[in-house]
């Protein structure tokens, strides 16, 4: 993929002529003519390598706003096309949430475990271009983490002697391109893939040790601050740790840069499933869903200071991964396919 690198103002006029050239073959009916749906499709898939390129090189808050307008403005434009059609709904999400932390994993002092979290609820605007393609909006208060068990020695024996818990909270906005099956069925297979964008609400991460043992420091980390005064032996770099209260790692509510996540992160949003007409007007989705985010949670402070071994961790990247299953309920203004088939005939 090659290198993208676009000064503000020729993405600004990127995004003009997109929206005055989408502008121009929906105000002279000629979207089936031009291959409306396929233009729609190469135009996201520039933004999309414009926000993998330069997701760590400029603030994302101005890509994802002209993305956006130009995505709103076709929702607008479009709406009044016979052959689109929008939708609005509502979803809940049940998933299997991972922290993926290189460092934790090459640590002998933690193991990751299986870990499920809940989305609650998301809004979900839609449109659909032609009956094969379409876009999606959505806005989804997320629930992520994950729980790593502390493994330490105790007699001489591997032990989990309690957890380290990641709990994160986030105002998830996915930008999807929505590939549709075709004919008029009651149920027809989606597949969705696009950007998503999120915004932190809740974040903590915390050490809960409840029972005495002994630890391996890493060569690459500093003894942590809740060691036992005077149990580092620095021959055979073990130390001990009784039974703590919960020590705060990182908050998001915390004045100190350090112990801070990032505000925002950037990701990869995808899934596939099927869409089944339950009336004239509604219809329900049933989709298998991941997202992914490209960049590290933690703040830069952190990162640099872990770069430098400065801390009690094994270095390494940490981003969020989410696998489940999501439900929603969503009214087709005009009529759902098969409803529309149906009164055609």
């Amino acid at each position: 993929m090659p290198c993208i690198r676009l000064s503000d103002e020729k993405l600004c006029w990127k995004v003009y002529i997109d929206i005055k050239i989408a502008h121009l073959l929906l105000a002279f009916d000629l979207p089936d003519l031009f291959h409306f749906d396929k233009y729609i499709t190469s135009s996201f898939t520039f933004y999309l390598t414009v926000f993998i390129e330069n997701t760590m090189k400029r603030p994302l808050h101005f890509l994802l706003a002209n993305v956006f307008a130009c995505f709103a403005y076709l929702f607008s434009s479009s709406a009044t096309q016979a052959q689109t059609k929008v939708h609005l709904g509502l979803t809940t999400a049940g998933n299997a949430s991972f922290v993926l932390d290189q460092g934790l994993s090459a640590d002998p002092r933690y193991n990751s475990t299986m870990t499920y979290k809940f989305s609650p609820v998301g809004f979900v605007l839609g449109l659909d271009l032609t009956p094969t393609f379409g876009l999606s909006l959505e806005s989804i208060l997320s629930r992520q983490g994950q729980i790593y068990e502390i493994i330490g020695q105790v007699n001489n024996v591997a032990t989990a002697v309690g957890e380290r818990r990641i709990s994160l909270e986030y105002l998830q906005l996915p930008l999807l391109m929505n590939f549709m099956g075709g004919g008029s069925s009651r149920t027809r297979a989606n597949f969705m893939l696009g950007p998503q964008f999120s915004l932190l609400t809740k974040g903590l991460e915390t050490y809960q040790q409840t029972q005495k043992a002994t630890f391996t420091l890493p060569q690459e980390a500093e003894l942590p601050s809740y060691a036992d005064p005077g149990s580092y032996n620095a021959q055979t770099r073990t130390y001990t740790v009784s039974s703590t209260q919960e020590q705060v790692l990182a908050n998001s509510e915390s004045n100190n840069p350090i112990q801070q996540f990032k505000k925002s992160q950037f990701g990869v949003a995808g899934a596939f499933g099927l869409n089944i007409d339950l009336s004239n007007f509604l219809f329900l989705t049933t989709q298998i869903r991941a997202n992914y985010t490209i960049t590290d949670m933690r703040n830069e402070d952190f990162i640099n200071l872990a770069q430098q071994g400065n801390t009690s961790d094994i270095f390494g990247r940490r981003g969020n991964l989410l696998v489940g299953v999501q439900l929603g309920l969503h009214y087709m203004f005009g009529g759902t396919r098969s409803n529309t088939r149906m009164l055609v005939k």
